[in-house]
């Protein structure tokens, strides 16, 4: 499976997108997703909060979100030397709920994840 966002994202943006749409099965026990990520993550979402080094907990709740995401389909999305945004609709097996991630990058790994959605909205339609 392709990543859905463009050629020029980031290599680690377009291959965590591209494990976000893989399914289940390929993302196993998240060792694709780990190598993507720095060791001390800095993570802030809708429901989770900020967690400070949450790189471990954070695989997890992407696992969550992989069994349930049906598809994505990127809406818009800015890159720069350290940044990214990327604004997406994920289908979900109540509907679609609309996501906007903010990434920076350091030393090729994402170190800070700054997640936001309507988190009633995300459990309500079937996300974990």
């Amino acid at each position: 499976m392709t990543s859905p966002v463009s050629p020029s994202a980031p290599a680690p943006l377009r291959e965590y997108y591209r494990v976000l749409v893989a399914g289940p099965e390929a993302f196993g026990d998240g060792r694709g997703l780990r190598a993507l990520l720095s060791d001390h993550l800095d993570f802030t979402g809708s429901l989770a909060g900020h967690i400070p080094d949450a790189t471990d907990g954070f695989i997890g709740g992407v696992a969550g979100f992989i069994s349930t995401v049906r598809g994505i389909d990127v809406v818009r999305e800015v890159h720069d030397a350290q940044a990214s945004a990327v604004l997406y609709d994920a289908e979900l097996p109540g509907g679609t709920v609309r996501f906007a991630e903010f990434f920076t990058f350091r030393d090729g790994l994402v170190d800070t994840l700054d997640l936001h959605y309507d988190g009633p909205d995300y459990l309500a339609k079937g996300g974990r």
